[in-house]
């Protein structure tokens, strides 16, 4: 069985069949965070914040055991092994075993992997690791429990992973000298994120190596014009000094050495 977390929440039971989770929101809310802490305990306290905030019933900690046993028995049903939502002081925990995967734990490894392959040059395998971690995603994570503030601030912060390494991964392709895949790409994810500076910086540069000058410039001004109108501030030095390099046709930007780019 396979908890999701990178999108809507969703469980993949070992017939290969899958399930959006439980129906109860307040359900589907304790297995995102027992998912998120995966292995590790998760406190009675910490889900009754999660679950009531600061307005507590007086029967929270009945209501919560209630909440525990139907996720169980629904974990059950899907043919989930029985330890793996374990009772343990001072709460609970998301025991996945050997039996039980998460893609978020996958993510991670991809990207940890990646990193690793960059490290000693191994490029090309360090981009694939880094399709397949960008890959799991099939949306905002915890797209349907962001209703409640703890696990909205959460949601947030796993965004922030996946536009790590989807940043990383565009830079990996530039070192490939894959040029056309990288504007294509980040032309797709400035759309979305329009202030997204390193973005812009590759692209610049993938512009650049694509014998399109005129557009890498029109890029920076693009940004810069968003910045200075929207914000009140220049681009950062880096960008200010690639931007300069286009118009002097810096021997250096066609380097693949030189990368990367962003401190």
């Amino acid at each position: 069985m396979d908890f999701h977390i990178l999108g809507p929440l969703q469980i993949a039971a070992a017939d290969g069949s899958v399930t959006q989770g439980p129906g109860a929101l307040k359900q589907r809310a304790l297995l995102a965070l027992l998912c998120l802490n995966a292995e590790r305990v998760v406190s009675t306290q910490q889900l009754t914040d999660l679950l009531w905030a600061d307005n507590p019933p007086r029967t929270a900690a009945t209501a919560l055991q209630v909440y525990v046993s139907r996720l169980r028995k629904h974990l059950l049903a899907l043919g989930a092994d029985p330890a793996v939502l374990a009772t343990r002081a001072p709460g609970y925990v998301l025991d996945l075993g050997r039996r039980h995967e998460l893609d978020l734990r996958r993510f991670e490894s991809h990207v940890t992997g990646a990193h690793q392959l960059n490290a000693i040059g191994r490029t090309a395998e360090a981009s694939e690791l880094l399709a397949s971690a960008i890959a799991l995603w099939r949306g905002p994570a915890l797209a349907d429990v962001r209703g409640l503030p703890m696990l909205d601030d959460l949601g947030h912060q796993l965004d922030e992973k996946r536009n790590s390494a989807h940043e990383l991964w565009v830079e990996t392709e530039l070192r490939l000298g894959r040029n056309a895949w990288v504007i294509s790409e980040a032309y797709g994810l400035v759309a979305d994120q329009p202030l997204w500076e390193n973005l812009y910086l590759y692209l610049m540069v993938a512009l650049y190596r694509s014998g399109r000058t005129a557009d890498a410039l029109g890029v920076y001004n693009t940004l810069r014009n968003k910045l200075v109108e929207g914000l009140g501030m220049e681009p950062s030095l880096r960008l200010r000094q690639v931007q300069r390099a286009v118009l002097s046709r810096a021997s250096w930007l066609e380097d693949k050495a030189a990368l990367p780019l962003v401190s």
